[in-house]
Parts: structure tokens; sequence; C-alpha cells
């Protein structure tokens, strides 16, 4: 009976079940999990020993060691932690990934999976539409892990039988008889494997399944273990390369310690490959050496591959672990930081794509709105220094302004376009109203640095135009600077103290600071009408006086606009919060 192109693609699509099933479990335990995934993350850079912990733990959870180096990338990138701190949490995501492994060996092979699957996607499928988000998240995760074991029968059943297809047998059977030879061949084929289907499990269940249908033996589905350790580090790899020089350094660390592994790992593969065997039989006597070909020792020896690929990661970091510094050193040698350019163009959060979670997504993207609440304080200073340094400065000081104003643009454009990616996710509604309040916080802080750059270009003109301000009009743009001044350092602080759940937003403090505003400007808006009056200035003086007047108080109004967004509140016109209004 040949193997038609039909078989082939019925063999394609029980993977792509198998994969699907394993992102929604995935998605759904990290939709579970939630803010203790964060709380987790944010507890993991104290010691090597804690970060070990936190990655087996973390890539338990998601079931996916690409998902947790990938979030290592971009915390890395994104400066919550050194390089050094990252590497526990990679040995530990090595370790936790064989998880996976174990459970597809024993539920897979061991039992009849496919009626409890079934039953499982049965007993849970109505609890996605009734019951609390938290119910509707287990339930998807139970699904996805019922379709995962689906996927897997189907792929048992996908490959060819082996007495029905000799000569395809035939033919693998060749490229296993050149000793060590092989064992380096399918290593680069489970590295392929893996890249093929970008997912590590994915590959692991296949070298799972012909294992188990005798289409290799033990040693050869051992060296493609092998291969798919290394193909698992490029996802990471992937997710750096829009990332800074220390976001590489981590992927490649990644893929050096991991090839490091394998290297030693092939030196003594034969004698480790005896140890396993021998513990197998220890505990299963009855069966025999995993080596042969009946179908208990084939159904023993897909328990054994799992038992191989943990005992090989743990001996691995054990093995390595002393010489994480030596391997950092050699990684910060040949990924050299040759980017010291235009640093302030590029997002420090979330240049990495998205997280794991939307919830990790959005905190990713606040702690970038922080970073923006920043550079508008720094654009305020730039003014200020435009307007009272002498001339020689003056110039630095507009093409420092101008270039800011662009950045402002580029993080409006760029962390819009993250949010809406978030959004395309399946959201909880406290997050929907978050992210909406997010887009909101980035269209006001664009606005108030443009209204900065138009300010530069009013004090240019005026510096064109020859025209000088009267000491007290400018003591009282001094005066009106540092009340807005005062507004954008409480702002930063109310965007810090939001993603801290102890904190809020101190609404009465931003209110008083928004009536001082408007009042100075009324203040302000008098004293302009009495120098005219007086003559004290000219016409186009008091113009371009107005239009500061005028542009300050704007930009408080969209400070203000981004406060009642943090507190997740509308409140009253500005003009009915005025005090005596």
């Amino acid at each position: 009976m040949e193997y038609s192109l039909f078989d082939f693609l019925q063999l394609i699509g029980a993977l792509g079940i198998f994969i699907f099933g394993m992102k929604i479990f995935s998605d759904g335990l990290q939709k579970v999990a939630g803010t203790r995934l964060r709380a987790i993350l944010k507890g993991m850079t104290t010691s090597r020993f804690r970060g070990l912990l936190t990655g087996f733990g973390v890539t338990s959870i998601t079931q996916s060691s690409s998902t947790t180096t990938v979030m290592v990338v971009s915390f890395v990138n994104a400066g919550l932690m050194t390089l050094l701190e990252s590497t526990g949490v990679i040995m530990g995501a090595n370790i936790g990934t064989t998880v996976t492994a174990w459970l597809v060996s024993i539920f897979g092979f061991k039992m009849k999976i496919t009626p409890v699957a079934i039953s499982m996607i049965g007993l849970f499928f109505p609890f996605m539409f009734i019951g609390k988000q938290k119910m509707q998240n287990l339930a998807e995760a139970m699904i996805g892990f019922g379709i995962l074991f689906i996927g897997l029968e189907f792929i048992k059943d996908g490959v060819p039988n082996i007495q029905q297809n000799p000569e395809m047998f035939a033919m693998l059977d060749s490229f296993t008889g050149f000793g060590f030879g092989s064992i380096v061949l399918f290593v680069i084929v489970g590295t392929a494997l893996t890249l093929l289907t970008q997912s590590s499990s994915a590959a692991m269940a296949i070298t799972l399944v012909m294992l188990f249908e005798g289409w290799i033996d033990f040693p050869i589905a051992a060296s493609m273990i092998l291969g798919e350790n290394i193909g698992t580090t490029v996802t990471a790899n992937l997710a750096a390369i829009v990332g800074n020089v220390h976001a590489k350094r981590a992927a490649r660390f990644h893929l050096i310690f991991n090839v490091f592994g394998v290297i030693w790992m092939l030196l003594v593969i034969h004698p480790f490959l005896m140890g396993v065997d021998s513990v197998m039989q220890y505990f299963n006597p009855s069966v025999g050496s995993i080596f042969g070909n009946s179908q208990e020792a084939r159904e023993a020896a897909t328990l054994g591959l799992s038992l191989f690929h943990s005992a090989f990661n743990i001996v691995n970091v054990i093995l390595l672990i002393g010489f994480v510094p030596a391997i950092v050193k050699f990684v910060e040698r040949i990924q050299k930081d040759k980017d010291q350019t235009d640093k302030a163009f590029r997002l420090q959060y979330i240049s990495s794509g998205l997280m794991s979670s939307p919830e990790l997504s959005i905190a990713q993207a606040h702690k970038e709105i922080e970073l923006f609440g920043k550079l508008i304080e720094k654009m305020h200073y730039s003014f200020s220094g435009l307007f009272f340094r002498k001339q020689k400065k003056q110039e630095k000081f507009l093409k420092k302004i101008a270039k800011r104003e662009q950045i402002t643009d580029n993080i409006e454009l760029e962390v819009s376009d993250y949010l809406t990616k978030i959004s395309s996710d399946t959201l909880s509604d406290e997050a929907t109203i978050r992210i909406r309040s997010m887009h909101s916080m980035i269209n006001d802080l664009e606005r108030i640095g443009d209204l900065y750059y138009q300010m530069s270009k009013t004090f240019e003109d005026m510096m064109e135009l020859e025209v000088a301000l009267p000491k007290d009009a400018v003591m009282e743009v001094s005066d009106y600077l540092d009340v807005v001044l005062k507004a954008i350092k409480l702002m930063r602080t109310n965007m810090e103290n939001v993603n801290e759940v102890s904190e809020e937003v101190d609404l009465e403090a931003a209110i008083e600071l928004e009536n001082e505003i408007n009042e100075t400007r009324d203040r302000m808006k008098e004293a302009h009408y009495t120098r005219l009056e007086q003559g004290v200035y000219t016409s186009q003086a008091g113009v371009i006086f107005l239009d500061y007047i005028t542009r300050l108080e704007k930009i408080g109004d969209h400070i203000f606009n981004v406060q009642e967004a943090l507190a997740g509140k509308k409140l009253k016109t500005h003009s009915d919060m005025l005090v005596g209004r």
C-alpha cells in the first residue's frame, strides 16, 4: 500500500490540530494565571537559582519554553532584568519544557486518551459561554488540552504503517547505519523539524510517534530530541532581531547554552542512553530493554525518551551553571554593542513584540507610556531652557524640541499599533477599558509634544522679528511654566502609581492643579490687556504673549485628560471645576 499525497496532507492536518490545541491550552493557562504570572516574573531577578525555579515554573504554566524565553528577551530589552539575571530563567525554561514530553508520553501512549479528551471538551465547552471570566479561561485551557491529544491521536493514525510501506522504511533505515554520523545527522533533522513546525512540543510529539510506531530506534529519537533543543532557541532569536543589544545577547545565550549542552551530550550519548535504559528496566523489569522492537518495548521507550529529555536538561544545567558568567562574557564578545546612535528613537518596552499574555502586553505598553510622560517632561525643560538661556544655546534647544516632537509622533503610532494588536486577542472587560484609556493617553501626550514644538516655533519667530517681552511678562510666563511643570510631575507620579495594586490616582491634586492653571491663565490675560491698554508692549508682542498663554493652558488640559484616563473617570468640564464657578 503506497503512502499517498492525501495521506500526507492528513498527517499535516493532524499536526496542525496538535499545534492548535497546544496554543489554546497555553493561552488559556496564561489567562488563568493572569496577573499572578506577572507577579512571578517580577520576583525572578534576585538570584540565578531563583531564576531557574521561575523559568521552570513559568514554562510549566505556559507549556511553552518559547513563550518564556521570548518573555525574558522582552524584559531584557526593556531593562527590567540584566543579561546575567535572565540566564537562570532560560535554563529553567529548558527543564520546564520537558513536562510537555511527559504529558504526551504518559497520556498519549499509555492509555486511550481520545475518549477522555472528547469528554473533557464536552464537559468544559458550556463554561465558555457561562460563568466568570476565570472559569471561561480555565475552560479554554481544558478544551485546548483535549484538542491537543485528539491531534496526537490523528498524528499516530497519520504516520504510515511500517509493514505496509517497506520501501519508505528501508529509505529511512539507510540513514541510520553511519554510526556516530547518523546521530549527528538526526540532530540536524530534529533542529529542522522544530524550525518547520515552529514548536518544539510538536516536534517532540512527532518524534515520540515515530519511535512508538517503530520508524526510528531509541538512539535516533534521542538525537532528534537534542536537535529540537537547538531548534527551540530560534523563536527567541527571531524575537530579538528587533530588540536592543541586550535582548540579542539573551537570545544568543539561549542558543549557545543549548549548543554547548548538545556537544557534550554527543560525546557521552551511548553510555548516557544505557543509563536511561537501566533506570527504565529497574522500574519496569518485565518489559526488558527500551532498545527492543516489541510493542511493549516501544511503549516503554516513549517514557524513556521523556526521561532522557529531562535528565539531559537537568544535568546540562548542573554542569554549565557554574560557567554562566564565562558564557555571558563570550556572548558579549560575539554580540558587540554597535548601535550607539539614535537610541532615543527606539521604544524600550514593546519593540520585541507582544508578550505571552494580554495582561503582560498591557503592562509593557503602560511602561512605554510612562517613558512618554518622561519625554514630555524633558520637552518642558527644553522649552524652559530655550526661553531663558542665552542666544548661543537657543539653537541647541530648538533642535532638541524638534527631534523630540518627531519622537512623540513615532511613539504614538507604534504604541497605538501595539495596543490595537493586543485588542485583537480575547480580553476581559477591564483590559478593554484600560486599552481604550491608554489610546486616549498617548493621543493627549502627543498633542502636548506638538504644543511645545509650536511654542518653540513662536519663540523662533519672536527672535527673528526681534520682538522683546517686558520683564514682568517674562516672569509671568516663567511662573506659568512652573505650574505646568508641577502638573507634569503629578501626571508622571500617577502613571507610576497606576501600575501598583496598592496605589490610586491622586485626582484631587490633579483637579487643584488644573484649577491653578486656569486661574493663572485668567490673571495673565488680565495683565496682558492692561499692558496693551497702557502701551507697555506692541500688539505684535501681545499676540506672542497670548500665544504662550493659550498653548500652556491647552497643555494643562491635555495633562488633566491623561490624569482622568489613568483614573478611568471622566469628570465635569474644566470650567465647571474652577473655584468659585
